[in-house]
């Protein structure tokens, strides 16, 4: 973790170092990401260091949140509350950042502005969790994670009307794919083997209200997502890292205090002290996994805004997407889910979806380079199609 905090402080210093020493060449304040030219090694670092953090926190957060659930927790405020409440580890790198007074002559966005979108932003990301605990709740790890894969179409979805989202062949292709890959889960048999709960197999309905849920949940990430990357390129109007990690900071303390008023609110918090001790694996192991859960759910926000920041929203849920595969075997090894034949094609559709994506990444990051080269005069004038947005 503090390794790939120092990584991030180098690019930030980089990145402003080339800001401040190149103006005439970042003076658009459009939705395209501005790339030094020098970046080959160092960026495509950044970003696998990014995409690490984004899949080991996914996975992580994910099957710890099932075993929370799958132990003996009830309480869906108290899953929803732990994907929020570790921003405080957070606040050393924070801070840090802010003593090194990085750029100081560049202004940033005011109090108001910046507390419309933490806020905004907050209460999005606490129903999405509440949903996200739901599912959770009634689904297991590997049918859970086949329908999140869905938000990859809601956040493209989304982009397109706030962030004038481009699409070509291979992005719609990916797309359609990822979407059906959580699709065909509604057309399996729904035995009561296959949804499990703390109290043993669940009802349809309950199996029908966690699929419902999950869903849901993925269509408020992907809304988030794409309301991201917007507030940064229409409402902020700057991107820095110190301004990113405001908006982390701030929106996540929101969503942790509207977190904590569903808690009390609905009365769930009368019988945490009852779970506690009657969990199934003792007291400790109970605090243990609500604190590896929040800092899990950490890592992968730092990974996830990474990613917006520096590529797009898209990009971010396709390689969420992309932890799909790790997460499905993990809940087979640490659940025993069965993985049969229908899931199995899911997951192959889903990457398939997948590769599609970042092959079209690739055709516009070698489309972008050959503009660049100023030997390059008869490279075509197109402009980035997607990575950009």
């Amino acid at each position: 973790m503090a390794q790939g905090q120092q990584q991030l402080q180098l690019h930030i210093m980089a990145v402003e170092d080339d800001k401040g020493g190149n103006s005439n060449e970042h003076t658009s304040v459009n939705n395209e990401s501005k790339i030094p030219q020098g970046r080959k090694f160092k960026w495509w670092f950044l970003i696998a260091t990014y995409i690490f953090f984004a899949l080991s926190g996914q996975s992580a957060g994910t099957l710890l949140g099932r075993l929370y659930f799958e132990k003996g927790g009830k309480s869906k405020w108290i899953g929803a509350l732990v994907q929020l409440v570790g921003f405080p580890i957070l606040l050393p790198f924070y801070f840090f950042l802010k003593s090194k007074k990085i750029n100081p002559t560049t202004k940033g966005p005011s109090v108001l502005i910046l507390a419309l979108v933490c806020v905004t932003l907050g209460l999005l990301i606490t129903g999405s969790c509440f949903l996200t605990s739901f599912g959770l709740l009634y689904l297991p790890v590997s049918t859970f994670s086949l329908i999140c894969a869905s938000q990859l179409g809601f956040t493209a979805l989304f982009s397109f009307f706030l962030n004038s989202q481009k699409f070509t062949p291979f992005i719609i292709n990916s797309i359609v794919l990822v979407t059906i890959s959580s699709t065909l889960l509604v057309f399996q048999a729904n035995d009561n083997s296959e949804g499990t709960s703390n109290t043993g197999r669940v009802s349809q309905g309950k199996y029908a209200a966690g699929f419902i849920c999950t869903v849901g949940a993925s269509a408020g990430t992907g809304l988030s997502l794409a309301l991201t990357q917007f507030a940064f390129n229409k409402v902020i109007r700057k991107k820095t890292y110190i301004v990113v990690m405001d908006v982390i900071i701030y929106e996540s303390l929101v969503a942790t205090c509207a977190a904590l008023v569903g808690l009390f609110a609905s009365g769930e918090w009368k019988g945490l002290k009852r779970e506690m001790d009657e969990f199934e694996i003792g007291k400790a192991s109970y605090v243990m996994i609500l604190v590896w859960t929040s800092i899990a759910w950490q890592v992968f926000v730092i990974g996830a805004v990474g990613l917006i920041f520096e590529v797009s929203s898209l990009f971010s849920n396709v390689i969420s997407a992309l932890g799909l595969p790790v997460i499905q075997v993990l809940a087979v090894i640490v659940f025993h889910d069965r993985m049969h034949g229908l899931k199995v094609i899911a997951i192959v559709v889903a990457l398939w979806g997948f590769v599609s994506y970042v092959y079209q990444h690739y055709l516009d990051d070698r489309r972008k380079s050959e503009t660049e080269d100023p030997n390059a005069s008869e490279a075509p004038k197109e402009s980035v199609l997607l990575g950009r947005a």
